[in-house]
């Protein structure tokens, strides 16, 4: 029914995740980043020109792209016989996923931190609701046509599951206790405020990014017979 539009996920996993990979090339061929002194986050890589332009460009046409699958999701729903109520709770939550994504590359970590970090929220943690929300309508309403392989869907849960475990465990491995004193910088892998020479930052959890990137491929594959 829905044609070709079912390919439509599958290429935003594929733009996602050669999206983050051209910006960090880009960032170390340019040396804005140092590999000497670790891996840099993709919002770190992202903040500087030229790559920061690409950066922006690329995240907002996969938000548009995101944006667009989540209101063919919303009809699919809908014309399944989906309450609409909870039908859309998931719709909101996809476009809130989308607007964070946009907003992570108009507004960089070097240029409006907080407004970046905002962004995050929604594109990383509004985005796995939105994931995990799919994976409960799929389960509970055993009625709905089940597109695809049976595999689909125990591939879902162990990728939500896996995004919900980085999330978890990256806020935990971020000790504020490691980072308490003028001149400490710690290189924490989640969103732990770092201290240097008085000034506050926060680094991005990037393996939550790449966990996540993988997922709308998955989760939305197969928009219908």
């Amino acid at each position: 029914m829905w044609g070709y539009l079912s390919l439509l996920p599958a290429f935003l996993a594929i733009w996602a995740t050669t999206s983050i990979w051209t910006v960090f090339a880009i960032a170390v061929v340019n040396r804005t980043v140092n590999l000497t002194e670790g891996i840099p986050y993709i919002s770190l890589c992202g903040s500087y020109p030229p790559q920061s332009c690409i950066f922006s460009q690329m995240l907002n046409l996969g938000a548009a792209m995101a944006a667009w699958i989540c209101i063919l999701r919303y009809h699919q729903f809908r014309d399944w016989g989906v309450r609409k109520l909870f039908n859309q709770l998931i719709l909101w939550s996809g476009l809130l996923c989308a607007l964070g994504t946009s907003v992570v590359g108009n507004f960089q970590q070097k240029n409006q931190q907080a407004t970046h970090l905002t962004g995050a929220f929604f594109a990383l943690f509004v985005g796995n609701v939105y994931f995990w929300l799919q994976l409960f309508l799929s389960w509970k309403m055993k009625n709905l046509p089940q597109p695809g392989a049976p595999w689909i869907g125990p591939l879902r849960l162990v990728l939500c599951s896996l995004c919900t475990i980085l999330m978890v465990t990256n806020k935990n491995r971020a000790n504020p206790g490691l980072c308490g004193t003028k001149m400490t910088r710690v290189r924490c892998l989640g969103w732990c405020p770092v201290h240097s020479e008085g000034t506050v930052y926060w680094e991005d959890a990037k393996p939550v990014i790449w966990g996540t990137c993988c997922v709308p491929g998955v989760m939305l594959a197969k928009t219908g017979d």
